[in-house]
């Protein structure tokens, strides 16, 4: 027995000194990790079980246990009532759940993709997102749009939009757009128990990422504030971003650090609508320098709403550069993975708009 320990300890001392992670020492860590798609699906699924009203609608949500698997086991748990399969109509299948928000009902619509929710932008739009305003604020609609927004890979240009900008122009529509794990799961619990209609935009290529979350993620309890996470500390530029171009800042804030000792800090929005404005001020007044990164088209983007935001108060004052704009090309996203990869922001495109911004070399 005690050579068998000695043995054990050994492994793990040689795991430590060339950091490899054996089995005891993955036993004594503390570290949980979640997937986004897991995250996603137990925030469902705790919803359901707090409030017999929330139920889910949508193609394939159910028997298929969705098209990315975000709601599976959700049918076996809680039955056909509750978790609904529908023909592929959009504009059908969102009328029907805001008609059955409006009579009190709590619907999770989730659309196979973003692009498909232009067969049903009348529904959301006018339907969802202005009743409670025409009707004087007697009529509420209680209801969440989630699903994969954005370019994927290799999907063409009809199912590659970034719908962020085009929802968050709509009064009576919030607007979340999680990162990580912690975003996903505590943002969409929230957005759950709001009383407003919110588009909620996912990432279908961070669906599989795992991230590092604690204990308190984890309580049935959880949710978040629609505030912006500042995601690495920064002194000497601000990188104000969202979704999976979080990812691609915080790489490009580690090249400008040990390439050129730039200090840069990461802003995750983590909402479009209602803008965080008051942390995109004080990152201003921090840094004194911004780049905003997204993947949506340059015109009328998310990026030219933050920098209207920083000219119109009193950050504008703060400000010893330009901001400068990383977004998407100003094309259909091409279809060929190699221009397709060129339309969007990576750690190298960001740290070129920085340098340029820090008048670097």
């Amino acid at each position: 027995m005690a050579s068998g320990l000695l043995r054990t300890f050994t492994g793990v001392a040689k795991c430590a000194r060339f950091g490899v992670q054996g089995p005891l020492s993955m036993r004594m860590a503390s570290t949980k990790t979640m997937t986004v798609r897991d995250a996603l699906n137990s925030a469902m699924a705790e919803e359901m079980d707090r409030d017999d009203d929330v139920f889910i609608i949508g193609e394939e949500v159910a028997q298929y246990n969705g098209a990315y698997k975000v709601t599976k086991g959700l049918l076996d748990r809680f039955g056909e009532r509750r978790v609904v399969d529908t023909p592929i109509t959009e504009m059908g299948l969102a009328g029907l759940a805001v008609g059955a928000a409006l009579k009190g009902l709590k619907p999770i619509v989730e659309f196979m993709s973003f692009n498909f929710s232009m067969q049903a932008i009348d529904q959301v739009v006018n339907s969802a997102a202005k009743t409670y305003y025409m009707s004087g604020g007697t009529q509420k609609c209680q209801i969440v749009f989630r699903g994969p927004n954005g370019a994927a890979v290799g999907v063409g240009a009809q199912h590659s939009q970034d719908f962020s900008a085009w929802y968050g122009s709509i009064p009576g529509m919030k607007v979340l757009v999680p990162y990580s794990a912690e975003d996903a799961r505590g943002l969409l619990k929230a957005a759950i128990r709001d009383p407003n209609p919110v588009v909620f935009l996912e990432n279908e290529l961070l669906y599989g990422e795992s991230f590092e979350i604690s204990e308190e993620v984890l309580s049935p309890d959880f949710t978040l504030p629609y505030t912006a996470k500042i995601e690495r500390e920064g002194s000497d530029i601000s990188i104000v971003t969202y979704t999976r171009n979080v990812q691609f800042s915080l790489q490009a804030a580690e090249i400008l650090d040990k390439q050129y000792g730039v200090s840069a800090e990461v802003v995750n929005l983590r909402v479009i609508r209602p803008m965080d404005v008051n942390a995109i001020i004080n990152t201003v007044k921090k840094t004194n320098h911004m780049i905003t990164v997204e993947s949506t088209f340059p015109s009328f983007g998310v990026g030219s709403e933050i920098i209207a935001k920083v000219m119109e108060s009193e950050a504008f004052d703060y400000l010893d550069a330009p901001i400068q704009r990383v977004t998407g090309a100003d094309v259909p996203t091409p279809y060929c993975k190699e221009l397709e990869d060129f339309a969007f922001p990576d750690p190298d495109t960001i740290v070129r708009a920085a340098k340029k911004v820090l008048s670097i070399e």
